[in-house]
């Protein structure tokens, strides 16, 4: 079972210890990395690249970093964006939702998406939007599994990349 908890930089930086476990889970993800360029050079994830990574989504005020932790291991992380950029777009988005490759294929990533979509269902949204970079298909089927459909195509608002715009409900939980 995973629990979520808010990452908390400490004097506006991340803790050794956390940092150490965010490089690895970061490192963990090379392929994903080839793919979306995010860094240099996805074989070699440095401690500062994971850092500035992190930091660049803590700036924003609606951005929420959420760390999965199963037993005392980090398992996973989401990035929640409450508010788009874009003021027409009224929904929360998933900006980042990783799992440790040790873990790829446990469960873990269902478990930690629908932990999000549970909080955010509980801050009263109705849907979640996020985007797929196009040349990743696994994604796609990773998230179209768990019921979100593609809405739209465009290119991601930081770098250009060609995105596939994925929606989800989220209707009330049953009593």
């Amino acid at each position: 079972m995973l629990l979520l908890e808010p990452l908390e930089p400490v004097d506006g930086s991340l803790p050794a210890g956390l940092l150490a476990e965010l490089t690895d889970l970061y490192a963990s993800n090379a392929a994903f990395h080839r793919l979306s360029g995010d860094f240099p050079d996805p074989e070699d994830v440095r401690p500062e690249q994971v850092s500035s990574s992190i930091n660049a989504e803590l700036v924003h005020p609606a951005s929420e970093v959420l760390l999965a932790r199963a037993g005392n291991g980090l398992v996973g992380l989401a990035v929640t964006l409450a508010e788009h950029p874009d003021p027409l777009d009224t929904y929360p988005w998933i900006g980042l939702l990783m799992v440790h490759s040790q873990h790829h294929r446990a469960g873990y990533g269902r478990e930690l998406a629908a932990l999000v979509e549970d909080r955010l269902r509980g801050a009263g949204r109705d849907g979640v939007r996020l985007a797929v970079l196009e040349n990743n298909p696994g994604a796609l089927l990773f998230w179209t599994a768990l019921g979100y459909r593609a809405i739209d195509r465009r290119e991601d608002r930081q770098l250009g990349r060609p995105c596939v715009v994925l929606h989800k409900d989220l209707p009330p939980s049953s009593p």
